[in-house]
């Protein structure tokens, strides 16, 4: 089925996800990997969904744990935890499910550690088992992606490049309706699954339109992603219409990347994140009925690399609307 954001039907477990611009701020995705937390991150961020509240905790596990001269193996084993399971929570993918885990790897990381800080990683981690927005759809999720929608709702910026299809956060009702249907004969699915993730797809489009700190989108798409037909002229001119109307948003800027132009592009769609300082970015990269979500570093500065360079050889922003009004007409 398609992916959570772009909109390619790929699997049974398929759905879609989304992506900023470093003309504007080129040192803004910076590194907190090394600053200590500070009792106000938890007030500052007090609205932030509970996979972002997991990877803070488990952020700041694994700096206890590493001060501490301590390895996942040694841990596990001290205190009988399963190491994947530990290997898991500080990564953020999972969670503590009882308070008196955490305590007791803080009794074994420092038992000295002030009462003050203690208190606020219990706060932390409480806030953390917090069911998020989505949660009824995630039996129609492919593997790793609950972790990357409950990122990118805390997100401050997103940097998305898609070489086949339509955006996800930009595409219409009936285009994503089409590509679920589409792949429906192929990929096995329901008519059940199709509706929840056309469902999911359209809630999603709130993470730039919302009135309160939207999201910073900035999105480039490569010409075969909006010249492929998907269903009808009249869903691909509505879908222009979109696309342009998006894009006259403060916080949205799309461009598009032509065919006749010769330089670097990348077969595969990526999705940088950036937050606050409270989290480093990350990188979601599309994989076969699953995806691929990590903060490693290197990863994270290749996939900048390439948003750069494709962004830099892209039509302007303030072309968009001319090109897609071009495609329109010829779909008359």
């Amino acid at each position: 089925m398609p992916e959570q954001g772009h909109g390619l039907p790929r699997g049974r477990h398929g759905v879609a996800h989304s992506g900023y611009d470093m003309r504007r701020h080129p040192t803004e995705v910076t590194s907190a990997k090394d600053r200590p937390m500070r009792k106000g991150d938890i007030e500052v961020a007090a609205k932030r969904g509970a996979t972002f509240r997991r990877r803070e905790l488990g952020k700041e596990l694994r700096k206890l744990r590493e001060k501490k001269g301590l390895t996942l193996q040694e841990v596990a084993g001290e205190l009988g935890f399963s190491f994947t399971k530990l290997a898991r929570v500080e990564i953020g993918e999972n969670d503590l499910p009882r308070s008196g885990d955490l305590e007791a790897l803080l009794d074994l990381y420092d038992a000295h550690m002030a009462r003050e800080d203690r208190d606020t990683l219990l706060k932390l981690h409480r806030e953390s088992l917090s069911k998020e927005p989505w949660t009824p759809y995630k039996a129609f999720m492919p593997s790793k992606m609950p972790t990357f929608r409950g990122l990118e709702q805390d997100a401050r910026v997103m940097r998305a490049f898609q070489p086949s299809f339509v955006f996800g956060l930009l595409q219409t009702e009936a285009y994503t309706r089409a590509l679920y249907t589409i792949a429906k004969p192929v990929e096995e699915t329901t008519s059940e699954y199709i509706e929840q993730n056309v469902r999911l797809r359209m809630e999603r489009k709130e993470l730039i339109t919302r009135s309160e700190s939207p999201l910073e989108l900035r999105v480039i798409m490569d010409e075969a992603a909006v010249r492929r037909m998907v269903e009808s002229p009249m869903v691909m001119r509505e879908q222009y219409d979109e696309i342009a109307g998006m894009s006259r948003l403060d916080n949205v800027t799309v461009q598009i990347l032509p065919h006749d132009v010769v330089t670097y592009r990348t077969e595969s769609n990526f999705i940088l994140l950036d937050f606050s300082d409270a989290l480093d970015p990350v990188v979601q990269v599309d994989m076969s009925n699953t995806i691929s979500v990590t903060d490693e570093w290197r990863e994270v500065q290749r996939n900048i690399r390439r948003f750069d360079a494709m962004r830099d050889s892209a039509l302007p922003p303030a072309r968009t609307a001319d090109f897609l009004h071009q495609l329109a007409q010829e779909r008359e």
